[in-house]
């Protein structure tokens, strides 16, 4: 069994959803009320003393941060790499990608709307051209590929879908990226459990009406 402490809502959560989806594992969901500090109890600190979601459990072994989730999920349920191929240097261009979402992309989304959204802080024009500063490198890395991350689907791809989907819930305007809102149209058609994380991006929406 395998379970899957999450927010629907987050994309970190959503990124994982997608994947399991891809490798055909069925999650056992736990929702955690952080707002409630459900993620601060003494069960939870002994599973993940980081206290943070997304947060995997199979078998007892637990496991934390998204992207060390997705590695794990194609590692261990995968039929085929497809997803992770074992080739080093596909492997090493997927784990760049993974890195820039985690650091770059993602964290350029965090900088600039978590102060709005929860904490009510004005926006800072500055923190915005890092989002677009990301997206240029984004626009920039598909120039000419269906995918982020060499000539097929992979959890990079995953993974940085789940993070451009909350942009776009934000009201971020990918248009003005051709090359990242043509992989995105694609990206939405191709990738197992997209409605899924469509349903939560919705969810995160009421954060922004």
């Amino acid at each position: 069994m395998v379970d899957f402490y999450y927010l629907p809502g987050s994309s970190p959560c959503r990124s994982v959803i997608m994947a399991a989806k891809a490798v055909g594992v069925e999650l056992n969901k736990k929702l955690l009320n952080l707002q409630a500090g459900e993620h601060l109890t003494p069960e939870f600190l002994k599973i993940n003393p980081q206290h943070t979601i997304p947060t995997l459990v199979d078998n007892g072994f637990a496991l934390w941060e998204s992207r060390a989730i997705l590695v794990y999920l194609v590692e261990k349920y995968g039929k085929t790499d497809s997803l992770f191929p074992k080739c080093p240097k596909k492997r090493a261009l997927i784990n760049q990608r993974l890195y820039f979402d985690m650091g770059t992309l993602y964290q350029s989304f965090a900088n600039y709307y978590y102060p709005q959204v929860f904490a009510k802080a004005p926006a800072d024009p500055e923190a915005f051209k890092k989002i677009e500063a990301a997206f240029e490198f984004l626009n920039t890395f598909l120039e000419g590929q269906t995918y982020v991350a060499g000539d097929s689907l992979t959890v990079a791809d995953i993974a940085i879908l789940a993070t451009v989907s909350s942009f776009e819930v934000a009201k971020f305007d990918i248009s003005k990226y051709a090359n990242v809102n043509k992989w995105y149209e694609n990206a939405k058609k191709v990738t197992p459990g997209w409605d899924e994380n469509w349903a939560g991006c919705l969810e995160f929406k009421k954060y922004f009406d």
